[in-house]
């Protein structure tokens, strides 16, 4: 399968390419992203032949499906490496909170986030691309407190490729802070940024696009690609947990094959949301995707309204902070996928020119037949971690933002699916006082979460607190530039 422009080719660059060059080089024509020429048949036959197989076996066939150009062999070693996750039969447990809404638990990789499940098998692809191509590669990534960690951790130590990590000093909670600063592998350098997340992002994807910075990177003999969800080697991963939550609602007899379902997503960057709609588009029986924000709901916006407008807006610290976001990067995909790349360019071009862009009521009216938005305050939130915990069942603010959607959104009577995008000791202070006892230190609430609310802290987080911090630096953002050809 070959992969194409949203924005259109510049006559520069090739009009496809394949899967291997998409995630080596994810930067495309204007500044655009890869998205595949078409998508695979994932409906009934498909979900009937994987019935009873595991997470990896529907993994293989779904990236063989897809035809990438990618050995067997690697894509089986890639998937293996979920067998270090919580429980290697099955890496995301689906867990019923209500009688019609079931949690799909996507945090038990090595980091707690659900990074880790799209992360882990993509480091080792192209580590191995690397290093059969006897390249090297400098690897990009801007966090808003999870990829971070993930991207650390899945090439840490690997040869050839080197790893930039960029996070907003200040816009994330001790525990992912942590385990970014304290890694120690010497292909790994953290830089704190300045800023928000969207200073962030944007550095990141201007030294992705910039000739200069290429050039530079030339001279010394290294090539330039990125981890983060603009990747499609990241998103491909993500369209296969939508499927697996689908056939663990079947093998629980919740519903028939066949029978659709409400996903709900807490969306920032909106990869997870995009790896939904691809399973969507692909045949599997869902009725719409419910996206939940917080209040940055930039989303909530453009999906009720067809309006994103950036030129009022200024972006607010919550404590669902992996979706302080306001440029969120993945809707360019699903544009190109509804109106085409002409049009894709258009409204991108017109973001950066005026801040903002707004979609025609027959754009708005494509775009909501797949997509409905409400969003959450942190008080709200808050309320959602404590009824729930009363229950036994503790989560992260992120996951918190869903139940809102699940509970106003849906309009036919059907079971939802909602995305817990982190483990809640990530955020262990809003969950502390959420619960009635609010601290600012996250080791202080770990604790005491852990001792009133009868759950375990895994050891790779209580770890975190006596590892000595090898990453300090924190700079402007157009200091990113220099730091980046320091560490190489």
């Amino acid at each position: 399968m070959q992969f194409i422009e949203t924005r259109g080719n510049d006559g520069v660059k090739p009009s496809s390419v394949a899967f291997s060059e998409a995630i080596l080089s994810p930067s495309a024509s204007f500044g655009g992203l890869y998205v595949p020429e078409t998508l695979p048949d994932f409906s009934q036959e498909f979900l009937t032949k994987h019935l009873d197989s595991n997470y990896k076996t529907l993994a293989l066939d779904l990236l063989n499906a897809f035809e990438i150009d990618i050995e067997q062999k690697v894509l089986e070693a890639a998937l293996s490496r979920y067998d270090a996750f919580d429980d290697p039969s099955n890496p995301v447990p689906l867990v019923s909170i209500e009688e019609d809404c079931f949690v799909s638990e996507l945090y038990h990789g090595p980091t707690r986030a659900f990074k880790d499940m799209a992360l882990q098998p993509f480091g080792y692809i192209l580590g191995d691309l690397a290093e059969k191509r006897e390249e090297h590669y400098l690897i990009m990534a801007a966090t808003s407190g999870d990829t971070g960690p993930a991207t650390l951790e899945t090439f840490k130590n690997q040869s050839n490729v080197k790893v930039a990590c960029l996070y907003p000093d200040g816009g994330t909670s001790d525990v992912q802070k942590l385990q970014m600063v304290t890694e120690d592998a010497a292909n790994l350098k953290v830089i704190g940024v300045k800023g928000n997340f969207d200073d962030t992002q944007h550095a990141l994807k201007e030294l992705l696009a910039s000739e200069d910075f290429k050039l530079e990177l030339k001279e010394r003999n290294i090539k330039l690609s990125a981890a983060n969800s603009v990747n499609f080697g990241r998103i491909i991963f993500q369209i296969i947990y939508h499927i697996h939550a689908y056939l663990e609602m079947v093998r629980a007899k919740k519903i028939a094959i066949g029978e659709k379902i409400y996903l709900v997503v807490p969306s920032g960057n909106f990869g997870n949301a995009l790896g939904g709609y691809y399973a969507k588009k692909a045949g599997l029986p869902i009725e719409k995707i419910l996206i939940a924000s917080n209040i940055n709901n930039i989303l909530t916006d453009w999906i009720t309204s067809g309006a994103y407008d950036l030129t009022d807006r200024e972006l607010i610290l919550t404590e669902s902070p992996a979706m302080d976001i306001l440029k969120s990067s993945n809707i360019e995909r699903v544009m190109f996928d509804k109106f085409g790349a002409a049009r894709t360019k258009e409204l991108m071009d017109a973001l950066v020119s005026d801040g903002k862009y707004q979609l025609s009521p027959d754009e708005l009216a494509l775009l909501q037949e797949d997509f409905v938005a409400t969003f959450s305050s942190d008080a709200e939130g808050e309320a959602v971690i404590e009824k729930y915990a009363k229950k036994g069942y503790i989560m992260d603010p992120h996951t918190a933002t869903c139940m809102k959607a699940y509970e106003t959104l849906r309009v036919e009577d059907l079971p939802a699916v909602i995305y817990s995008t982190a483990e809640w000791t990530k955020f262990s202070t809003t969950v502390a006082k959420s619960l009635g006892h609010a601290v600012k230190d996250d080791r202080e609430a770990l604790k005491w979460v852990e001792a009133h609310a009868d759950v375990s802290v895994p050891s790779m987080i209580t770890g975190l607190f006596d590892k000595p911090v090898k990453h300090t630096i924190v700079v402007e953002k157009e200091f990113i530039k220099g730091e980046m050809l320091n560490f190489i």
